[in-house]
């Protein structure tokens, strides 16, 4: 491979495809980038990275970039990820929620989509409580969850607290309202799913075709039984699975250190390849996280241990996305 070529293959990475293949003539490296819905920051960033590995390449003198807005022009309908597990209480909103802000730190334009009707959570974990959005052309506006990621929840549209007594053809509407709304510039769409496999997750898998599904366990042999129920409806219903995360996976004594397994070790990863599946890592069970999380302040957006966790993740599912 030249040393244009493998210039070329680290480009596609750093820009997330918006860069046109890179020509040299006479040391002038020139080539095409889209910035359509990028901010000036990120815009400017981008170029600057641009530059710097150009430069490195033996015989370039000089780079040129042309810089467009195609993506303005014609927007294509966000890329959904559903985030599923075979039952409640493993994790999986909190996941979604860092998944989420995890890839917007990488870069990418998310928007995050709370399927669980009748127990919504993410307004709670995205610091977005009391917020009500708009709507245009009969299609609601997300609010700003952390980070200013778009987001919408049923938390969103009722009084807190209020019960849903609806049967399923109304939860499924439900559910096309939020992910039809009207999401900007948003290139991926995160959604929290509800736990089980019932009518909101077959309407969502045949009305909205998912690119892929993440599923969450805790290493525990009833919940790992549980998503691998999961795991066969998206399969069922051709929706590629993305990989397996385990969530509390293991906890540290905030005393002594010491660590200890009180949902088992290495079961979601054991399950994982005997299914022939990827593995995206382990969260740890923490209270730094509940603590963050209840609080509206997702840990993927600090660059500590925690947020590095939830990062692994996202770069897994990052890298996918690219491949798919």
């Amino acid at each position: 491979m030249s040393d244009l070529d493998d210039f070329s293959a680290r480009l596609r990475s750093l820009t997330d495809g918006r860069a046109s293949a890179p020509r040299v003539r006479d040391g002038v490296m020139t080539l095409a980038l889209d910035v359509g819905g990028l901010s000036p920051e990120r815009r400017d960033a981008v170029a600057a990275a641009i530059r710097e590995g150009a430069l490195t390449v033996p015989g370039v003198t000089d780079v040129r970039i042309a810089m467009t807005a195609e993506r303005q022009q014609a927007k294509k309908p966000p890329r959904v990820i559903a985030v599923a597990s075979g039952k409640g209480g493993v994790g999986k909103s909190t996941l979604s929620a860092n998944l989420a802000v995890a890839l917007s730190r990488l870069g990418h334009r998310v928007g995050l989509v709370d399927a669980d009707i009748y127990g919504p959570s993410q307004a709670r974990l995205m610091g977005s409580e009391g917020e009500k959005p708009q709507a245009r052309d009969k299609r609601l506006i997300p609010v700003a969850g952390a980070l200013g990621i778009p987001m919408l929840s049923m938390a969103h549209l009722v009084e807190p607290g209020q019960a849903l007594a609806w049967r399923g053809p109304m939860a499924g509407n439900a559910l096309s309202q939020l992910i039809d709304a009207d999401w900007g510039e948003a290139e991926l769409l995160i959604v929290d799913m509800p736990p089980g496999t019932g009518d909101i997750q077959l309407s969502m898998i045949q009305k909205h075709k998912p690119a892929g599904a993440v599923i969450v366990s805790t290493p525990q042999d009833l919940a790992l039984i549980d998503a691998t129920r999961a795991v066969s409806l998206f399969e069922k219903g051709g929706v590629p699975i993305i990989g397996l995360v385990e969530n509390m996976a293991g906890y540290a004594c905030p005393h002594c250190g010491e660590l200890s397994d009180p949902f088992g070790n290495g079961g979601a990863e054991a399950t994982a390849k005997a299914a022939d599946m990827a593995f995206l890592g382990r969260i740890p069970l923490a209270i730094d996280i509940r603590m963050q999380s209840d609080a509206g302040d997702p840990p993927a957006a600090r660059d500590d241990a925690h947020g590095a966790a939830f990062r692994s993740v996202a770069e897994q599912v990052a890298a996918w996305l690219r491949s798919a």
